[in-house]
């Protein structure tokens, strides 16, 4: 009871925040033309600097398989969830080709950040955080290629090109800076001015999601499909989840890196997608329907999900 409570308090503040950045959109206080400045100030200064403060000095990085394998992990799940759902779209009565391509993307590309980093933050601490960072530069790469080459039939060579941005580019140099033991001789002013700023990266990017779900919502609600919502909420919620756990269960990994995909297993889709989807003309009804469907019952799903899978990765 006492692990269900807590993951509840660390779930609600997220659907609460992106609540009222639904709400400012409808109220007109947070316009559609400020989105893309947000978003540019939130990738290019407010996550880099997420990472610098939690990858800086951690103890847990200090072990090659965490800085090694976590990307790796973090490839290959997203990897595996694209390739799923895209071989299951035509059950969810999805044939077309760009409407596929969206239902792929969504579907199989789990919450990587701003659902699991509070969430891992508040059960297991900032070591297994900076875990979750590093393995989300395999996740990055995985979502800037073969995402984006599913969603909009792009280059590999243009997706690689994505891939190279400032979240990825944060990771690196300051596990460069681990390696040159920073945290130690680095001035207190950047590291306080780091931990700052990175701490208005989640809920910004939040409120930006909530906007974006204010913007197409009413299309949501004129063609509901509910076998597409069905479909995406068991495969993102319960048969690939499944699949993770065993990954937990029986690779020879470190505690914090099979916390981490315990935690991703129970994600719900991504919310970044619908922002993605939206810029390069996917089909952002459908993502739209995946994306609030798996939210909403995982708001249910991933309570039960994360002691389930810690006891059976072996980590309680």
């Amino acid at each position: 009871m006492d692990e269900f409570k807590t993951v509840i308090q660390a779930v609600l503040p997220v659907f609460i925040v992106g609540g009222l950045g639904f709400f400012s959109r409808r109220k007109g206080w947070l316009k559609a033309e400020a989105d893309k400045s947000i978003l540019g100030i939130l990738l290019n200064v407010l996550v880099p600097c997420l990472i610098f403060d939690a990858v800086l000095g951690n103890k847990a990085l200090e072990q090659p398989s965490n800085v090694f394998l976590a990307p790796v992990v973090g490839f290959g799940t997203v990897a595996l969830g694209i390739l799923a759902a895209h071989f299951v779209a035509p059950l969810a009565g999805i044939r077309e080709k760009k409407e596929r391509g969206s239902f792929a993307f969504s579907a199989g590309i789990y919450n990587w950040g701003y659902v699991p980093i509070p969430l891992t933050l508040l059960l297991f601490g900032q070591e297994t955080l900076g875990v979750l960072i590093v393995h989300n530069v395999g996740v990055e790469i995985a979502f800037w290629t073969i995402g984006l080459m599913v969603l909009t039939g792009a280059s590999l060579k243009e997706g690689w090109k994505r891939a190279i941005n400032p979240p990825a580019i944060a990771i690196v140099v300051t596990l460069l800076l681990n390696q040159a033991n920073a945290d130690a001789w680095m001035p207190d002013v950047i590291k306080g001015t780091a931990t700052m700023l990175g701490q208005c990266a989640i809920p910004l990017g939040i409120i930006l999601i909530g906007a974006t779900f204010a913007d197409e919502i009413g299309e949501f609600h004129a063609d509901i499909r509910p076998r597409v919502m069905t479909v995406a909420c068991i495969l993102r919620l319960a048969a690939i989840p499944f699949l993770f756990l065993l990954l937990a269960r029986y690779l020879p990994a470190s505690d914090e890196l099979k916390r981490v995909i315990v935690v991703q297993s129970a994600m719900p889709a991504a919310t970044f997608p619908v922002l993605i989807a939206k810029h390069y003309g996917g089909h952002i009804n459908t993502t739209l329907r995946v994306v609030i469907s798996t939210t909403l019952v995982g708001f249910i799903t991933i309570p039960l999900w994360l002691p389930f899978g810690m006891h059976f990765a072996g980590l309680d």
